[in-house]
């Protein structure tokens, strides 16, 4: 076991279709950093099986965390405490994980952290760069569209989120409604850059002080515009319809981020999430903070989806702050970030 000044912690995340296991020193290092991904398996049903996803979990997770502490080069001695997601997430899938944490923590004696999810997402900044308060992080995935605002480590507060549909949710429904593969987010940016934003879609800015998102309707004029054109014979092309999808998500995630950026006062500002992988998302953030003189900070594409290093990083700060959890600790799908 190290000392205070040099924690070594175990992170396990099974939140959905990716069983993951990492070691990371002190919240910044990545000693091993192992992601099992099931893309293939649930891409003919066009999306995540929850079931399938679950028996993956237990199929690959002794073979991840083997590899992981194997990279890592250490052994249980050396690790100090077991960062596990508690949720929110896909409850079979998270029991996978939990119980697997608890099983290791129990068998070598190891305190246990219990993490959220998107507070692992957002410490995937960390370790990038030292996080700096007071801050604002855009959280943008295929379940979270959230606002998040922190005035020191482990201070959560969301003043944003969606009411409808995850901005990842509308992109795979969009795909899949233009024919695209699951998972379809990578493919609409990918066609967005190669269309015209020509096709007038709606922008849902819902109340003038509300920072909320809401996605349901711009997906629904999406598949209502290819509906139409259909019924009158015209063939839209799909690289000009993702691309007027895209600017219209785009445009109402960036406003209201820099929105929220400018009543906080703050200028840091985080992106995560795994549609902080989006290429245009990425290059007009980065546009606007270059243009009002914010820090951004995003993560490499290997730590914007769902791994382990981001939640053994949460938990290494949650550790340093003397949260644990006991044997009583439970996979919460609904799980709230605060």
């Amino acid at each position: 076991m190290t000392n205070n000044m040099n924690l070594i912690i175990l992170g396990i995340e099974t939140s959905c279709d990716e069983t993951a296991v990492a070691v990371v020193k002190n919240g910044r290092e990545i000693l091993s950093n192992v992601v099992s991904s099931q893309i293939e398996s649930h891409k003919r049903f066009g999306g995540v099986v929850p079931e399938i996803a679950s028996r993956h979990h237990v199929e690959q997770m002794t073979y991840i965390l083997e590899e992981a502490m194997a990279e890592a080069e250490v052994n249980f001695e050396d690790i100090d405490a077991i960062a596990v997601t508690e949720g929110p997430g896909l409850v079979g899938a998270l029991l996978i994980g939990v119980n697997a944490a608890k099983a290791l923590a129990f068998a070598h004696n190891k305190p246990l952290v219990g993490v959220h999810h998107i507070a692992g997402h957002i410490y995937a900044n960390h370790i990038i760069e030292e996080l700096t308060f007071p801050l604002l992080t855009l959280v943008v995935s295929g379940g979270h569209t959230e606002l998040v605002y922190m005035e020191e480590h482990g201070s959560f507060q969301v003043i944003g989120e969606t009411r409808d549909d995850a901005v990842g949710e509308a992109y795979d429904k969009v795909a899949r409604t233009l024919g695209l593969p699951y998972p379809g987010g990578p493919h609409v940016d990918k066609l967005a850059h190669e269309g015209e934003a020509n096709i007038e879609l709606p922008r849902a800015w819902l109340e003038p002080d509300s920072f909320d998102f809401s996605f349901s309707g711009l997906k629904s004029a999406v598949i209502n515009t290819l509906h139409n054109a259909k019924q009158k014979g015209q063939e839209l092309p799909i690289e000009n319809v993702a691309a007027s999808f895209q600017e219209s998500v785009i445009d109402v995630l960036v406003t209201k981020t820099m929105r929220a950026v400018e009543e906080k006062q703050v200028n840091r500002l985080l992106l995560a999430g795994g549609v902080a992988a989006n290429k245009g998302l990425r290059e007009r953030l980065t546009a606007e903070c270059e243009r009002k003189g914010i820090k951004l900070t995003i993560p490499p594409l290997s730590l914007c989806t769902d791994n382990a290093a981001m939640i053994a990083s949460a938990g290494t700060i949650m550790y340093k702050a003397g949260k644990r959890s006991g044997d009583r600790l439970n996979g919460e799908p609904g799980l709230v970030l605060k």
